[in-house]
């Protein structure tokens, strides 16, 4: 079988995708599992110019750094082309992949993640001022 791979967004001018590579397992909570597409896992930040990259899910705290790739990979779309053949009963399905996206380089987490501990709420003491009323003790 012979399968075509065409680019349509022009030479040079794919969009350029990140691979983010994380050390463990990310595990989804069983009233999740069912529904992962589009489910937000964390919250990817750089926080300045620098090649540091910052990834945070729920209260842990990730660091990472950019490095390049040996060899790119792209990222391709299947795009299947059925046919009529002669006969009614005849179809032959043609595949394409179409070139979505080129990816140069990784974001690698290599270290332990680190705790967030937020600070405690204060506790609001409850005035004594205010009397309840003799009426309502009895």
């Amino acid at each position: 079988m012979k399968i075509d791979v065409k680019c349509s967004c022009g030479e040079g001018n794919c969009p350029e995708w990140a691979i983010v590579e994380l050390q463990g397992v990310v595990e989804a909570q069983p009233g999740f599992e069912d529904r992962l597409r589009g489910l937000e896992i964390g919250r990817l930040c750089r926080p300045s110019s620098k090649e540091v990259y910052t990834f945070t899910v729920g209260y842990h705290e990730l660091t990472g750094s950019r490095v390049p790739l040996k060899k790119p990979l792209l990222v391709l779309k299947k795009v299947k082309h059925s046919e009529q053949g002669e006969g009614a009963d005849l179809k032959s399905a043609r595949v394409e992949l179409d070139v979505i996206g080129v990816i140069r380089q990784k974001i690698l987490f290599k270290t332990r993640p680190k705790a967030l501990i937020s600070k405690a709420q204060p506790t609001l003491k409850e005035s004594t001022s205010g009397s309840i009323p003799a009426a309502l003790l009895q």
